[in-house]
């Protein structure tokens, strides 16, 4: 089958948890193709792959969203728009309940110019209502640009060339949803969503703390945000989720739970599980296999560590992994020079993990949003304990959920909570006996629960089910 991926702000461009999980889903299903539908902010970064892509990866389309920024217009918009037509680029405007079928139709079919429209004098009226009903009291200027830079990114997707596939499968909501449910209606193929986070809630934490946004128009962003993934959740044929809180997110979002399901994310278990422990040499070693990104909230790991430092001598954080924001990497390591610990935190960059886990006493993850983090699952497979931040699955994770009663394997405490993350971290150092149970724990865990095989099985099963869906309608 030829299965077109759609993918955003991720995969093959940058490391980190969702791209390795993608690489390894591919290479590891050499009886499909893969049809790579790419989503990026910057131009420049086209070809830029961190990846050697599968030999199953048939093609490769990839659009950056800076390139909207360069569309231009063919003149005077001389295109009759029916009353539908204005009704559903209303909606659309007001992030409200379009007529998707009739864009879709507008701009791939009538191919109906994106800047053409912005500058037409039918945009001007439908923008002028949209202001007097939403915003009567907003400068015109502000709601205006406000306005054309939440348009302009979905016109132009709406107008980008569509793939073909037997099946179009989005890995998140957003404009990767917009773009998998475009390629869905041109070509009658069946629609998949599997997302590791919820997209949604994570554009509108980064929005309502978002300085680019101003403040009359927050909620207009989050809205819009919420109408795409309402796009997709009602009409994928199956949304998939990786625990059971992000399935009924996605159902309190608008998914029908009958097309819910959760699929656990999995790991290499065989690859960890003989990892051998490290032996007592006086020290305790910490580990965080993380990459330098705000959202990851390293410079609270740090601060928490700094805490714990004050209270043990003999404790080592090892900060394990790339790179996504160099200014936040250049901030988090002058803030290690500030705190003087420069002897006692080491940033090695990106390591190989197994070979690293054996120099290792427990794991630390201090995230302010995570989906079901596959640094953990390996934590666990290597019988380490982790402390967490309470996000996304991790609870889960660190507890089990029925039927799984094999205990706690580590600690959970609230995002940015530097106290709390060093008194989790000050037990687990203080004891290697608790430390030893508690990693046995989270091995049983992750051999019984996320195995990598397990998983694939099910996206297989997945496939396949779609395979016959497509035969039948024929």
């Amino acid at each position: 089958m030829r299965i077109c991926l759609v993918l955003e702000g991720c995969y093959p461009y940058v490391n980190g948890g969702v791209s390795t999980w993608m690489h390894q889903y591919i290479t590891e299903m050499p009886e499909h193709e893969f049809v790579l539908w790419v989503i990026a902010a910057k131009a420049e970064d086209r070809d830029k792959f961190v990846y050697q892509l599968p030999s199953n990866v048939v093609e490769i389309h990839q659009v950056f969203l800076d390139d909207a920024l360069r569309l231009k217009g063919t003149g005077v918009m001389d295109h009759a728009f029916t009353p539908e037509e204005i009704h559903a680029l209303e909606e659309l405007i007001s992030s409200g309940k379009p007529d998707w079928d009739l864009l879709f139709s507008m701009y791939q079919v009538q191919r109906i110019n994106p800047m053409s429209y912005l500058k037409s004098e039918a945009f001007l009226r439908a923008f002028e209502e949209s202001l007097e009903k939403h915003y009567p009291y907003i400068a015109y200027a502000d709601a205006f640009h406000s306005t054309r830079s939440r348009l302009l990114p979905v016109l132009y997707l709406l107008s980008t060339e569509v793939p073909k596939a037997d099946c179009y499968h989005a890995i998140c909501t957003g404009y990767g949803g917009l773009l998998a449910s475009l390629g869905a209606y041109l070509y009658q193929k069946p629609l998949l969503l599997t997302e590791h986070g919820i997209y949604t809630r994570e554009r509108e934490e980064e929005i309502i703390g978002a300085q680019w946004v101003g403040k009359a128009f927050k909620q207009q962003w989050i809205q819009f945000f919420y109408m795409l993934s309402v796009l997709i959740y009602s009409r994928a044929y199956r949304v998939t989720s990786l625990y059971r809180g992000a399935m009924q997110m996605q159902i309190d979002m608008g998914a029908a739970a009958e097309k819910c399901s959760v699929i656990a994310n999995g790991i290499s278990y065989e690859k960890f599980c003989h990892i051998p422990r490290k032996e007592e040499d006086g020290m305790v070693d910490i580990g965080a296999v993380v990459r330098f990104a705000p959202i990851k909230d390293i410079k609270t790991m740090i601060y928490a560590f700094y805490e714990l430092s004050t209270r043990m001598e003999h404790v080592r954080l090892h900060i394990l992994g790339g790179v996504d924001d160099q200014e936040y990497a250049d901030e988090c390591l002058a803030l290690i020079e500030q705190l003087h610990l420069q002897d006692k935190i080491l940033v090695p960059g990106r390591v190989n993990v197994v070979e690293y886990f054996a120099k290792l006493d427990f794991t630390l993850l201090t995230s302010l949003s995570e989906g079901q983090p596959l640094s953990v699952l390996e934590s666990f497979a290597a019988g380490l304990p982790v402390v967490t931040t309470d996000v996304g699955s991790c609870s889960e994770l660190i507890l089990g959920i029925p039927p799984d009663t094999f205990g706690r394997a580590g600690y959970f405490v609230p995002p940015m909570q530097r106290e709390k993350l060093a008194d989790a971290m000050e037990i687990l150092a203080s004891s290697r006996e608790v430390r030893l149970s508690m990693g046995k724990i989270g091995q049983m865990r992750a051999c019984t629960y996320f195995q990598y095989h397990t998983m694939l099985s099910k996206y297989r099963d997945l496939y396949k089910e779609v395979e016959e869906l497509g035969r039948n309608r024929l």
